[in-house]
């Protein structure tokens, strides 16, 4: 299929991003750090994994 192409739009928040900062607001109760935890993601989440737990 020469000259065509795909492109997938994802939208809204994923589940690492939900996990994060629920895990966040968890320990900190925190609007401000579940925001920020939830940008980061899945990186967040492992850090916790690794590190917190």
């Amino acid at each position: 299929m020469r000259g065509s192409s795909s492109t997938v739009v994802k939208t809204g928040i994923g589940f690492g991003c939900c996990l994060a900062m629920i895990i966040s607001w968890s320990l900190h109760q925190s609007v401000l750090l579940a925001l920020f935890h939830g940008v980061l993601g899945w990186f967040y989440v492992i850090w916790y994994l690794l590190f917190i737990r």
